[in-house]
């Protein structure tokens, strides 16, 4: 008896292991694919209008910046939020949310 529990905790020492191993793979080649997808955008809008690249950012920076100070404004002031100020923060959500995930992620990575 005392084999077979032995086995059964080597087994499952080994699956999550593995398990592990193989979501590191994929997080890591998704993260990359979109690294990759986003340096070929911008070099391909670059390449076409540096003008307009830079009005892009900006104007996604502008949007982001919006969410933020519609998320974090006074609640006595703020009303429920319609239209613009909802779109831009749920965009500041997902943008905050992508940016910490990332940095605890880099994190995590580099310690160990």
């Amino acid at each position: 008896m005392r084999v077979r529990s032995v086995a059964k905790g080597v087994s499952e020492f080994l699956t999550e292991t593995v398990g592990e191993f193989v979501t590191e793979i994929v997080l890591t080649v998704l993260a990359t694919a979109l690294l990759a997808g986003l340096v070929l955008a911008a070099w391909w809008s670059w390449s076409h209008s540096p003008r307009l690249t830079v009005g892009g950012g900006a104007l996604l920076a502008l949007l982001v910046a919006h969410g933020a100070w519609a998320k974090f404004r006074d609640p006595a002031v703020a009303r429920r939020r319609r239209g613009l100020a909802a779109v831009t923060s749920a965009g500041f959500t997902a943008v905050a949310a992508t940016a910490v995930f990332l940095l605890l992620y880099a994190e995590i990575s580099f310690w160990s």
